[in-house]
């Protein structure tokens, strides 16, 4: 069982959403909160909702210079401190299918989604294995258990997230540092809503599009899936499934291995 009282919890995306709800939630455990987002108005408004008791950073995850200096101001602060690391900040991309992607935006997607992840893990991590302990949470997707129509660059993302988090797993098996990767459903936070939308797609057909998907899809609270994501901490599950509709994909995916592929495409009348 790990302990969230007492811990330096530390965010990344802490402005709005799942963060927001997790800074919340981890100072109501006793934790120490770092919150940390590139968006610095979402960031206050976390930070007021606490009240202040949060410690505020302004961070972009695409930044490999700001994370080494993020790490090392917080590392020399709290040496000695047991870390619990999420790595959560994200963005969406509407983009249309992947011969309509331009790779620019693919690129985009892929250095905050999948590279932010790789960067604050290898800021981190070292000092985790030192102490040994700690625990990194790192936020996959259901996009990241099947691959979806419209969504090559967030799924290639997100699948690399899972792939990175598993091979972590493997190798810190002999030691007491934790790592689990976490699987959202739809929740209803203003990733959809904030998407990027790339130059081949029709702007208001997209955000037509992005809104029936909210409605639709978009069913959990951020709160709750924070309070999902706190329970698997508090348990050192190695993999975090987040509301019914990841469950039944999940299934989905093993029982249908070969073929899912087809029925995901049915569904997107494809």
């Amino acid at each position: 069982m790990s302990e969230i009282k007492n811990s330096l919890f530390i965010i990344t995306g802490a402005g709005s959403g799942i963060g927001q709800a997790l800074t919340l939630k981890a100072l109501a455990e006793g934790a120490h909160v770092i919150a940390s987002d590139v968006n610095e108005k979402g960031l206050d408004e976390t930070i007021a909702k606490t009240n202040g008791k949060a410690e505020k950073y302004i961070l972009d995850v695409a930044n490999h210079d700001a994370i080494k200096l993020f790490a090392k101001t917080i590392l020399q602060k709290y040496p000695d401190e047991k870390i619990i690391l999420v790595n959560n900040a994200g963005v969406g991309l509407a983009s249309g299918n992947f011969t309509e992607t331009p790779l620019e935006d693919f690129e985009w997607l892929m250095n905050i989604n999948l590279y932010g992840v790789v960067r604050m893990t290898k800021a981190f991590l070292p000092h985790l294995v030192q102490q040994n302990k700690g625990h990194i949470i790192n936020v996959s997707s259901v996009y990241g258990l099947a691959g979806m129509p419209t969504n090559s660059a967030y799924c290639t993302a997100k699948f690399g997230v899972k792939g990175f988090t598993d091979v972590l797993k493997a190798e810190l098996l002999g030691t007491n540092v934790k790592i689990s990767s976490v699987h959202p459903g739809g929740i209803k936070t203003n990733v959809a809503k904030n998407s990027r939308i790339s130059v081949t797609q029709d702007i208001a057909k997209a955000k037509a599009t992005m809104a029936k998907f909210e409605k639709v899809a978009l069913k959990m609270t951020a709160e709750a899936a924070a309070d999902v994501i706190i329970d698997g901490i508090k348990k050192d599950k190695s993999r975090i499934l987040i509301g019914s509709d990841a469950k039944a994909l999940d299934f989905m995916v093993r029982l249908f291995p070969n073929n899912y592929h087809k029925i995901i495409a049915k569904v997107f009348k494809l």
